[in-house]
Order: C-alpha cells, then structure tokens, then sequence
C-alpha cells in the first residue's frame, strides 16, 4: 500500500489538521505493514496558483514550450505521479473562512488535467483516478458538519468523484476554538469517524 499525505495548514507545528492526518496515516501504516507513506507539506512548501503563464505553459506542446514553462509543467507533473502512485490519500484540511485553504485549491488545480486524471466522453466526463481510498481530515474551531455553512465537503467531494475518487472518508474534529472539553469531543468524535471508516 502507498499512501499519499497531503497537509494543507499553514500553522505547521500546531496544526490540528495535519494532526489528524498523522493519525489516520499511522493508524493505516499499523493496520498494514510494509505499507510506505510520502507526506507533502503544503503550508510548508506552497504549490505555485494556476495563473495565466502556468496556463499558457499547460497548454503549450511540450517540444515547444520553454525552459521556464516545462520547469512549471513539472511541478504539477510530480503531484500528479505522486497521486497516481497512491493507493490511500490522507488529507489534512483545516477551514479558512468556510472555504479550504488556497494550499489545498492550488494542489486541486495542479492535479486536475484533462486526459491525464479525467477525460470527456461522449457520455460526459471520466475520472481516471480509480481505486484509490481517500481520508479528508477535517479540522474546524466551529461545528458545520451537515449545515448550510460547510461548503467544504460538498466541494471536495464533488472534486474528487470528478477525478474517479468516489471512496471518501471524512473525519470531523470541530469545535475546537470553543474551549477545552469541546475541543475534546471534537477529538473523540474524529476517532469514532475514523473507526468507523476502518471498520
């Protein structure tokens, strides 16, 4: 098993998210041995926004394009390997202003190719990122789980069936600003979600 882990906070060491995300990882490495594990940190090392020279270098042919355009095609090459390479995701995502972080958008967008991880067909679009099981630890100072104001999950699911990820976990831990023994029954509520997403 490969798993793949995607932290997206930019508080690092005091991140709950990435937290999270490392117990899930290491509760999956303990349930299979001689599994590996590749952790990208993206609060620590931002992937590049989609702007309109990473446009023009995407859709240029790569005989054509320049030194600096195929240097910026080959950042998003190696996010996607690495995706394809995954039998897990592990993702870290905190909420920022009801939104997910633009850490997490930009990787969405670097990943997101068409005829590469989804293709259009006659009957609409394919995602070719198939057979792979995905985590989303989310991490939130309120609680919005199955309310109007979480516009986190509908997106990220939406994204990833898009992609062929249509095996999605999502795992709360929220109210985590509101005092200590919230806080803590965030924490335990995430450990039940994510027992019963293993079970």
């Amino acid at each position: 098993m490969n798993i793949l882990q995607i932290n997206t906070s930019i508080r690092l060491e005091d991140s709950h998210s990435s937290r999270l995300a490392n117990t899930i990882s290491e509760r999956l490495l303990a349930r299979h041995p001689g599994a590996a594990r590749v952790v990208r940190d993206l609060g620590r090392t931002p992937h590049p926004t989609l702007d309109a020279a990473a446009l023009a270098a995407l859709s240029t042919p790569a005989p054509q394009r320049t030194p600096e355009q195929a240097a910026r095609v080959a950042l998003d090459d190696a996010l996607i390997a690495e995706v394809q390479a995954a039998d897990v995701l592990v993702l870290g995502v905190p909420m920022y202003n009801f939104a997910v972080p633009v850490q997490l958008k930009n990787w969405i967008d670097a990943i997101c190719r068409a005829g590469v991880t989804f293709r259009y067909t006659e009957n609409g679009p394919e995602g070719l990122l198939k057979g792979k099981t995905v985590f989303v630890a989310l991490a939130r100072g309120g609680r919005y789980r199955d309310t109007a104001a979480d516009s986190q999950v509908p997106y990220l699911r939406t994204v990833l069936g898009f992609l062929g990820m249509t095996a999605v976990h999502f795992i709360y831990a929220e109210g985590l600003n509101m005092g200590d023994e919230a806080a803590r029954q965030g924490f335990a509520q995430a450990h039940a979600d994510l027992a019963a997403a293993l079970a």
